[in-house]
């Protein structure tokens, strides 16, 4: 069988804001993959740059005049070196020149072409026949923050993470029931209430951060009881979006409020202790490595999560683990820019014990990749949301994995 790059093509298609992005195919003699890059609301200031000046038409022009004359003949067996020649053709230090998203693009199609011309599912390819853990999808079922237009919680994400469930398919079945009673709850709690959802599918309602803890927290604990499966709740504070340097304070409209950074330790301590939090992601802006290893240090039970703080860099997440700030790490391979990034940014992560949390982004596509690299690289958790159908097309890929694991199956632990 011949995995030699034989074509590459880009092109434009919409995401789930409906907003352009990229989509590149790469063909070899015996194999075919297609990747299309995802973008989100809040960015992390230390991400790549996603597409070079001029935006996606230029980012196309990049992938027809730079990329596809070098890598045509290539193996695409080769990925570590076509990820290196991605990082030489751009030349920079945060692809500016070719753009993140086209980068991760080709360099994700690269990896799904090489998997097919072996006749191998993507996480079989990557990880070998040995692999058979499952992550626990985190899920997020109430937005706020820059996922909602209009009033709504000042905090992010609300998340459900259903632990201890004894397969995927129990503990997908156990997100979308919260999910559920979440907008039935909510018809109770806000008069005004009419269905509404934000970018990645979670109710929007105008009500402040704490209320809307309490509705998760309470659908949790009825789905737990009526499927035996320990169902927590947890937090995307996105705490960057609510700092303001000028004042020095994080500001919550919605709630009205203003806290320095000891009252948003103290509150997110609170939140964690009265609510059995399992999850906090990103408490605190993306340059306070203390107040994140402050957190940490005082918190049991609970993963502190970084995306902004580590934007998926392994040289800021070693630098983080210096001083424990934080436990786990969001993994965004468009972040970084390649596939090989990725990979490297989790092995830092597990050798500093650090949980890798793989991750969808607010703008996303029905590519179904990160199922497979949540897999593959081993990750204990898969946040990708709970609905709708560019959601649920990874929780069914999951399903899919799952059946084609059979008895070897099992869900990850930490």
């Amino acid at each position: 069988m011949s995995s030699v790059i034989e074509d590459i093509t880009a092109r434009k298609i919409f995401n789930s804001r409906g907003e352009e992005t990229l989509e590149v195919d790469v063909a070899t003699g015996a194999g075919f993959g297609r990747a299309s890059a995802p973008a989100g609301a809040s960015r992390g200031k230390a991400e790549v740059v996603p597409y070079p000046e001029g935006g996606i038409d230029q980012a196309i022009k990049k992938v027809e005049e730079l990329i596809t004359p070098e890598l045509i003949g290539m193996n695409a067996d080769n990925q570590e070196e076509i990820d290196l020649l991605l990082h030489e053709i751009d030349g920079t230090k945060d692809f500016r020149k070719v753009g993140g998203n086209t980068a991760f693009a080709v360099s994700l199609a690269t990896a799904e072409a090489a998997a097919t011309s072996y006749g191998l599912p993507l996480f079989h390819y990557l990880a070998g026949y040995l692999v058979n853990e499952l992550p626990y999808p985190l899920g997020n079922v109430l937005g706020g923050g820059k996922h909602v237009h209009g009033k709504a919680p000042d905090i992010q994400e609300f998340l459900v993470l259903p632990l201890k469930a004894n397969t995927f398919s129990d503990a997908a079945k156990a997100n979308v029931l919260v999910h559920q009673k979440v907008g039935s709850f909510l018809k109770k709690v806000d008069k005004t209430f009419t269905g509404g959802r934000g970018d990645e599918g979670a109710w929007a309602s105008n009500i402040k951060s704490e209320e809307a803890l309490e509705v998760v927290v309470k659908a949790c604990e009825e789905v737990s009881s009526e499927l035996g499966v320990e169902c927590r709740a947890g937090l995307d504070i996105a705490a960057s979006t609510l700092w303001r340097q000028k004042e020095k304070r994080y500001v919550y409209v919605q709630d009205g409020a203003k806290r320095d950074s000891g009252e948003q330790l103290d509150f997110v301590l609170r939140l964690t202790e009265d609510y059995n939090l399992a999850y906090v992601e990103d408490p605190f802006h993306e340059e306070d490595y203390e107040s994140f290893a402050e957190v940490t240090k005082k918190v049991k039970k609970c993963l502190i999560c970084g995306d902004d703080l580590f934007v998926t860099n392994r040289e800021r997440l070693a630098r983080g683990a210096k001083i424990c700030a934080g436990n786990a790490v969001i993994i965004k391979a468009n972040q970084v820019g390649t596939l090989t990034d990725a990979w490297e940014t989790t092995e830092v992560a597990k050798k500093t014990r650090y949980v890798p949390v793989m991750s969808h982004r607010s703008g996303e596509t029905n590519d179904v990749h990160i199922a497979h690299l949540a897999v593959a690289f081993r990750c204990p958790v898969i946040k990708t949301g709970v609905l709708p159908g560019e959601r649920v097309v990874k929780i069914n890929e999951l399903l899919r994995i799952e059946e084609a694991l059979g008895d070897r199956a099992k869900m990850s632990i930490f």
